[in-house]
C-alpha cells in the first residue's frame, strides 16, 4: 500500500516541463562523479576516505578511486571494477577497503549503491554508539534507526573486519559503526543520496538540540509515515536541484 501512496504521489507532482530540463542527460560516471560531489558538501569529507560503489548491469561496479578527494573528482576519475573488486577500467586504485562493499552487494541483492564513509556528525554518534533521535522534519525523511555495530575490529580492509560490519548492517539501510562512520545502502543514487543527507542532517540536529538542554524528538508514529512517504524513492526534485548545484560550481565535474 506504501509503495501505492508513494507512486501515486510521484505520479501526481511529476516535473513540468518548464523552461529547461532539470538535468542535462547523465552517464553513470557523471552521476557517481555529482554524488561524491554533493555528499562532500553534506560533511562526508573526511580527506581521502570513504567510497561509493554502484552495481551495474552487467555485473559490474563503478566507484570512486582511492588517491582523490570526494570534492575535486569528475566523471572521468571514476573506476570500473569486477565482480571481486578489481579496477578493470580506470587510471587510479580503489581502496584496500572495498572488500566491504564487494561483501554487502554480495549479500544484498536488493540494493545497488553502498556507501561508506566518515561523515563529520554521523561519526559523533557513531564514537558514542547512540542513534541520534528526531527532532525535526528533515532529519524524518527516511524511516526507521540506523542499526549500531558497536564492535570497533579495525579499519575495514581487514577481511573479518568488513565481513563483520556487513554482516551487522543486515537487511537495515543504514548503519552507524562505532569508533568508525557510517554504512549505508540504496536501490539507486537518488535514494542513496537522500538516505546519506537525512542521516547527516539528523546527527547534526540532534547535537545541537541537545548541546542546548534537549527537546521532544517527533512522535514515532508521525516520523515514520514522513521517511515512508519519501525513502521508497528519494524526495521529488532534490537530487537534481543538489546536482545543478554542483555543475554551476565546477562544469568540469562532468568532464
Amino acid at each position: 500500500m506504501k509503495n501505492d501512496i508513494n507512486t501515486e504521489m510521484l505520479s501526481r507532482y511529476a516535473p513540468n516541463p518548464g523552461r529547461h530540463a532539470l538535468l542535462p542527460k547523465l552517464t553513470a560516471q557523471q552521476e557517481v562523479a555529482l554524488m561524491c560531489r554533493m555528499l562532500s558538501r553534506e560533511g562526508y569529507n573526511d580527506h581521502i576516505a570513504g567510497h561509493i560503489t554502484v552495481k551495474q548491469e552487467d555485473g559490474t561496479y563503478l566507484a570512486n578511486p582511492w588517491e582523490l578527494t570526494w570534492s575535486e573528482l569528475t566523471a572521468s576519475d571514476i573506476l570500473r571494477l569486477d565482480k571481486d573488486g578489481k579496477v578493470i577500467e580506470g587510471e587510479w586504485n580503489i581502496t584496500p577497503a572495498i572488500n566491504l562493499h564487494i561483501d554487502v552487494h554480495t549479500a544484498r541483492h536488493d540494493v545497488s549503491v553502498v556507501i561508506h564513509n566518515h561523515p563529520e556528525w554521523g561519526s559523533v554518534w557513531s564514537a558514542v554508539g547512540r542513534v541520534p533521535p528526531i527532532y525535526d522534519q528533515t532529519s524524518a525523511l527516511v524511516d526507521t534507526d540506523p542499526v549500531i555495530y558497536d564492535e570497533y575490529r579495525g579499519t575495514v580492509e581487514d577481511g573479518e573486519a568488513g565481513r563483520a560490519a556487513a554482516g551487522a548492517l543486515g537487511q537495515h539501510k543504514w548503519a552507524l559503526l562505532a569508533n568508525h562512520g557510517v554504512l549505508l545502502v540504496a536501490n539507486n543514487l537518488r535514494q542513496a543520496h537522500l538516505r546519506a543527507i537525512t542521516l547527516e542532517w539528523r546527527s547534526r540536529m540532534a547535537w545541537r538540540v541537545e548541546m542546548l538542554g534537549g527537546g521532544t524528538p517527533l512522535p514515532a508514529a508521525v516520523a515514520a509515515a514522513t521517511g515512508g512517504r519519501t525513502d521508497a524513492n528519494g524526495f521529488p526534485f532534490m537530487w537534481e536541484a543538489m546536482a545543478r548545484e554542483e555543475i554551476r560550481r565546477d562544469p568540469s565535474v562532468l568532464e
